[in-house]
Formats: structure tokens, sequence, C-alpha cells
């Protein structure tokens, strides 16, 4: 369906779970605070949501976290999603720790694209920005290949931090190694990300000039979300970017969020929304959701004002918004 400025909206963000193994520095390296089991979204009601969502031309999702492979049965709950009539695909971003053991399932799923977060190559430093040591980049990158064996469409994500600022080469040079897509993303001033500081776009893309002289931009379109790309004659896959601080792509917005308690949100930056779940447990009917969420939807705001701080009303962190 079409928003109030007549943008498409067509791709929706769900998150299943707050929870994560990680402890990253941008999202919450003090810990979880959790939503308490009942409150958390079954999977059959995220599934009532979807249906609803297909009905008003949404068909396109991507299964977020927290670290949405920590809640049992994510891939079934894939398996499902992907077989609902009228949805065209589904993708999952996550941390890479439990990817290994449920590759398999996910390819017979027919997923149609997995992204994993590696924020930096070297050992230490990932630690440093995770806050982990149950996996190693080694263990990550192996996870990886294997993907691309299986032939399902792999992407890396990176968070352009202070602290990995020295990778930014050595991350992008996957996309020669592999046949992946590498991005880029923009720190978001949400949570505790507002807190830290981290180079932008255009300082970033100088760098990778440097390494890739014929490093150049391209409209080829290879996913559902705002990023742009660029290639080079030296690398298998493409370097992308998603700016949306420095170069805001909010005209093109095509997107809404629903956390793992059922909150509909049409935009980041701010903490209004529709409570999806508490019209489904006060028994709402088809019609009735898919009206609440027409409505939510419609009402999309112009664009985000990540840039005036004042104007952000959005203060939860990442993994109880989604990723």
């Amino acid at each position: 369906m079409k928003d109030q400025y007549n943008r498409e909206i067509e791709y929706m963000r769900v998150s299943v779970t707050d929870r994560c193994n990680m402890r990253c520095l941008y999202c919450m390296p003090r810990g979880v605070i959790k939503g308490a089991h009942q409150d958390i979204l079954t999977y059959e009601e995220i599934l009532q949501i979807c249906e609803a969502g297909v009905l008003l031309g949404i068909k396109k999702y991507k299964i977020t976290g927290g670290e949405p492979l920590a809640r049992k049965d994510c891939p079934d709950f894939i398996r499902r999603l992907k077989s609902l009539n009228g949805v065209e695909q589904v993708t999952l971003t996550t941390n890479g720790i439990f990817l290994d053991e449920h590759l398999s399932e996910l390819k017979q799923s027919s997923i149609d694209g997995i992204n994993i977060s590696i924020d930096s190559l070297d050992e230490e430093r990932y630690r440093q920005i995770t806050g982990t040591n149950l996996s190693t980049v080694k263990g990550i990158i192996k996870v990886l290949e294997r993907g691309v064996e299986l032939g399902i469409k792999m992407k890396v994500n990176a968070v352009l931090l202070k602290e990995n600022r020295p990778d930014i080469i050595k991350l992008a040079s996957l996309a020669r190694e592999y046949p992946v897509d590498v991005r880029f993303i923009e720190l978001m001033p949400i949570g505790e990300g507002a807190l830290l500081k981290g180079p932008q776009m255009d300082p970033a893309l100088n760098i990778l000039k440097e390494r890739w002289p014929d490093l150049q931009a391209t409209s080829e379109k290879t996913g559902n979300g705002p990023a742009h790309y660029y290639t080079s004659e030296s690398l298998q896959g493409k370097i992308g970017f998603i700016d949306a601080i420095s170069h805001r792509f909010c005209d093109e917005c095509n997107r809404v969020r629903l956390t793992s308690l059922g909150m509909l949100k049409p935009c980041l930056c701010y903490e209004a929304g529709t409570d999806l779940r508490n019209l489904l447990r006060a028994g709402a009917s088809t019609a009735e959701l898919t009206e609440a969420m027409k409505v939510c939807i419609y009402g999309k705001p112009r664009a985000h004002s990540f840039q005036e701080k004042e104007q952000i009303t959005e203060y939860r962190r990442m993994n109880e918004i989604g990723g």
C-alpha cells in the first residue's frame, strides 16, 4: 500500500526476540532488559500480522532480533512464513553464532538471503565490539563460506565505528574473496548508539577508493532496503552503504518494523506506533487488524530527524526495537 506521501510500503522488518548472545557496544553492552516471556509475540501471532500485511501489499520480510536464532524454532517459523500465500521473500539478519547448526534447515525453507553482522576481522577488536567470546571471526567466516557453498545469497553487515575504522578495507575485501555483498551501516543515534561516534559514508568511501580506484556506483538493486552499491573489476561482490544519517533516503523508504512485543513502527526515529499485540489478544478480527495496520502505515512520517537530536522520540535500544 501507499502511505500519505505516496511511498510504496512493501517491506516489513520483523523482530522475533529482544534476546541476544552478544553485548555489542552500539546496542546493549551492559546486557538485556528483557520483555516478559508472555509479552513476546508468539509465532502464530506474528504470522497473523504478516497475513494482514500481505493483504496490504507487504510481501517481503526480514527476520531480526535481538538475535533471531536465539529463539527456539526460528528456522521452522521462517519456513511457515515463507509458505504463506502472497509472501514473495523472506530473509534473515544474524550475528552468525548459531547459524552453522541451522543453515541446512534454512536452505530447505527456501530462505532468500542471510545477512551476517561482522564488525571487525581482527579477533581482539571483534571481541571488544561484540563483548563475547562465544565465537571467533574465523568461525563466522567459515559459516559464511558454507552459506555460499549451499547457494544461499549471503551478505555481510558492518556498523561504522571509530573502533573498526582500521578494518574498513579488510571487511570490504570479503567481497573480493567471496561472491557476497559487504554493506557498511552508519551508526544510528538510537539507544547506546547515541553515545558513540563513527565515520560516515563519505570518509569510508574515500578509504575504499584508495584501495580500489575503479570503484563506481551502480544502480543495480540487490535487496529490499535503502543500501546503494559500488562495484569494481577486482570484486566478486559489491560494496554497499546504508547511510541514513549523512544522505537521508526517506523519500524512498519502503519499510515498517514490527517489534517482538508487537508494536508496529512506521519510522525508527520516533516512538510512535500501533500496538498490534493488544489488538490480537483482545480478539481483533483479520479485518480489524488489517485496518489498524493500514492507518499506522498511511501515517508514516515524511522523514526522520536524526540530525536534530531534540526531535528524536525513540529512546529504546535496537534489540528492543528490532535490528
